[in-house]
């Protein structure tokens, strides 16, 4: 099997089942009892949370675990929003994850001006837009760092020195950042970060909030007194635990892992371009996750070309596996201004810490060939 879809999630690390496993075997306490079986698992979790914050230049004081990434995106966003009940103005863009569009359109249900800033044909977002949009109203920003369906990263520290001119708080979601480039929470300045532990070899269920220390928040869920106050309820130690170790190898063996995937990927998207005549290729052509490979193929269906790789067990996808079984064409597609037609045409390859040559050379032996006979059943007749 050549999985290629590592943005949808990642396969668990064999150092983290090792972990989780081990974890369940000797702890069952509950983190918040004061006899020895809860301090045990009160001090492992600290050592993950420590883990992850390292992983992104934070403090481990301004980690909160969450039960996924969307939770993440809602506390920051409703967070922020319910702490500042004086301020009904918020600013995203047009091709934000699920996580952040859905808030949106919510909050504009409940009173809120929502600013959806647009993108240019690489879904890099509009700082001019962006910029006038700002007023004495706005509560928060909230801008992807780097798009879950074409890669593009997006400008966040201007964004931040935008929006630090007005006292308006910033979140980014770097679910798609986190482990496939450096990512500081420092150089990036922004307030508010979210992450998930599926993304990163680790298990799901599990995601974190990095709450710049001063930033006032509401919590979405009430009850204990689990995370500080922040986020009540039993504490998913398992989860945790596997993302604290995800994290750990991550710090270790990340920046060998960005470049062998990146070597690869360009082998990838090289290999398409000289075997596939009239391919689009979706995204910045540099300042994108080189993870990522979002490839439009004029003429025919992007579910077929999924489908006839999944027999051949190549595992691709059509975009967010949030939104995968939606039949419209992507957002993020529309929004760079990609006609429907040619938007649905389009397959994302994703790659990852286990991907090999053999799975590139896999994807190339067996791609040209579904893309052709597809094309002669449409009658598509590619450009010279």
């Amino acid at each position: 099997m050549a999985y290629l879809d590592n943005n949808a999630t990642t396969p668990l690390d064999p150092a983290v089942a090792e972990k989780m496993i081990g974890f369940l075997k000797e702890h069952f306490g509950n983190p918040s009892s004061l006899y020895p079986l809860g301090r045990a698992v009160k001090e492992i979790l600290a050592e993950a949370r420590e883990n992850i914050a390292r992983a992104i230049g934070a403090q481990s004081s301004e980690i909160v675990f969450t039960g996924s990434g969307t939770e993440a995106d809602n506390f920051a966003i409703r967070g922020v929003l319910e702490a500042n009940p004086g301020k009904k103005e918020f600013i995203t863009s047009a091709i934000e994850h699920p996580a952040v569009l859905r808030v949106a359109n919510h909050l504009e249900k409940t009173g809120f001006k929502v600013t959806y800033v647009p993108v240019d044909r690489f879904g890099t977002v509009d700082l001019d837009v962006l910029r006038d949009a700002i007023t004495p109203q706005t509560a928060l920003i909230s801008i992807m760092h780097a798009n879950n369906e074409i890669g593009t990263i997006q400008p966040i520290e201007e964004i931040v020195r935008i929006a630090s001119k007005s006292g308006v708080l910033v979140h980014t979601d770097a679910v798609q950042t986190f482990g496939k480039i450096p990512l500081d929470v420092g150089e990036l300045g922004v307030d508010l970060l979210s992450i998930s532990a599926h993304k990163i070899y680790g298990p799901k269920g599990v995601g974190a909030l990095f709450i710049r220390k001063g930033v006032d928040l509401c919590p979405l869920i009430y009850g204990g007194r689990q995370e500080k106050g922040r986020r009540a309820g039993t504490e998913n130690t398992i989860g945790i635990v596997g993302f604290g170790e995800a994290a750990r190898v991550l710090i270790e063996r990340g920046k060998k892992d960005k470049e062998r995937i990146e070597k690869l990927a360009a082998r990838l998207e090289s290999g398409i371009r000289e075997k596939i005549p009239n391919v689009h290729i979706n995204g910045h052509p540099e300042n994108r996750v080189k993870n990522t490979l979002n490839v439009a193929f004029p003429g025919i269906e992007a579910e077929a070309v999924l489908l006839a790789l999944a027999t051949k067990g190549i595992s691709v996808s059509t975009g967010s596996a949030c939104s995968e079984e939606e039949e419209e064409a992507s957002h993020v597609l529309l929004a760079i201004g990609l006609p429907p037609e040619i938007a649905r045409s389009a397959i994302r390859l994703s790659l990852g810490r286990f991907n090999t040559e053999g799975d590139i050379e896999a994807v190339l032996a067996e791609l040209p060939e579904i893309v052709d006979r597809l094309r002669r059943i449409s009658a598509f007749e590619p450009d010279s």
